[in-house]
């Protein structure tokens, strides 16, 4: 009996606490590979119950490390299992459409900020997302894959082309202790973008592996809005440890945002969660509070996908001024409530990539 045979024999043994079936017949193991002595297991995972994935990791880990032969286990982190894929049947390999997937030396974490629909302030938040995560003391970058679109130069505050080193490499360019890359920086302002999907996945290719971002522990990456080909192409290209989905509360957005939600998952793309921006506008004179588009959009949509809403952010003129003046929300007014709560969904992101650190053993 071959080593990945006895492995399998001994995955087969482990039942499922929440099910009772073991989890190769239940299709938690979704990939299994035997390299030399190191053992690879991939596994799909609905619960997000943090005690019941660490015991079963360590269940597994302890089953498949005292055979003879194996000298490391490595368990990738727990991937939502789309409700459109099979399991595979016992014993048989699954095959995952993104096994081309490389990550990039020296890039930690990739974190993808998307939304269903244009107008719900992405851009906003993955520039303020970075920019928390830099101020606890994080390495960033920032690459703005909104190319039809693209908003860093202006938000940032950064109008410079970048050049190139003697690799040919593109050296980003820095802006609030952050390495920033945009298309914006190598085309002229205001000119068109008439690009088909194969152009687009180059270009892609190009921001992630033709840039010189260096040792980073976070590579944000601010999607453009829709299910598109450059959400394709990302998913495909490199390993994403998480997205961050930004809606605002009123109806319309929600039916987007649960529809690009669903796209990620079925990429096998974990969504760490939800932001409702525009929450609420409060007035800086009466200080009452005023739901402009409704409300409540975030949380339905949280409760209905059990994905947590990791922030509800208000409606603030300032925000608008200071992102055309490149001075973003947490810079412009650091002691504000919204630069908190910014602070607050860095800290969820965070941990949440610690958690998917600790499931890749």
């Amino acid at each position: 009996m071959s080593l990945e045979e006895q492995v399998y024999q001994a995955l087969r043994g482990i039942a499922d606490p929440e099910s009772g079936t073991d989890i190769v017949s239940k299709g938690i193991v979704r990939d299994l590979r035997v390299e030399g002595g190191r053992v690879k297991i991939s596994l799909s995972l609905e619960s997000r119950d943090k005690e019941y994935v660490k015991g079963l990791q360590e269940t597994i880990r302890a089953a498949t490390a005292s055979l003879p032969g194996v000298e490391k286990v490595d368990i990738s982190r727990p991937l939502p299992m789309a409700a459109s894929q099979a399991p595979p049947k016992p014993g048989q390999k699954a095959q995952s459409p993104f096994e081309q997937q490389q990550g990039i030396p020296g890039i930690r974490n990739i974190i993808a900020v998307g939304s269903g629909k244009g107008g719900v302030g992405k851009s906003t938040v993955a520039v303020n997302l970075a920019l928390a995560l830099e101020e606890a003391g994080f390495k960033v970058g920032l690459m703005d894959a909104d190319i039809y679109g693209p908003s860093m130069p202006l938000m940032m505050g950064v109008q410079q082309t970048p050049i190139t080193n003697a690799e040919n490499k593109i050296i980003p360019l820095t802006a609030h202790n952050v390495k920033v890359m945009s298309i914006g920086f190598l085309i002229p302002e205001g000119t068109p973008l008439i690009w088909r999907g194969p152009i687009l996945q180059q270009m892609i290719q190009q921001f992630l592996t033709g840039v010189t971002w260096g040792q980073l522990d976070y590579l944000v990456v601010d999607l453009p809005p829709g299910t598109g080909d450059v959400q394709l192409s990302l998913a495909q290209l490199v390993p994403i440890t998480g997205a961050v989905m930004v809606t605002t509360p009123q109806d319309v957005a929600l039916t987007d945002v649960l529809r690009g939600i669903a796209m990620l998952q079925k990429v096998n793309v974990p969504v760490i969660g939800i932001v409702e921006n525009m929450s609420y506008f409060e007035c800086p004179h009466c200080h009452q509070t005023t739901k402009i588009f409704s409300e409540g959009g975030g949380e339905r949509a949280s409760e209905r996908l059990s994905i947590p809403l990791l922030g509800k952010i208000p409606l603030d003129p300032e925000v608008v001024v200071g992102g055309d003046k490149g001075v973003p929300a947490i810079k412009a007014k650091p002691a504000s409530a919204q630069a908190e709560l910014y602070r607050r969904i860095a800290a969820a992101v965070a941990e949440a990539c610690e958690t998917a650190a600790v499931s890749r053993g």
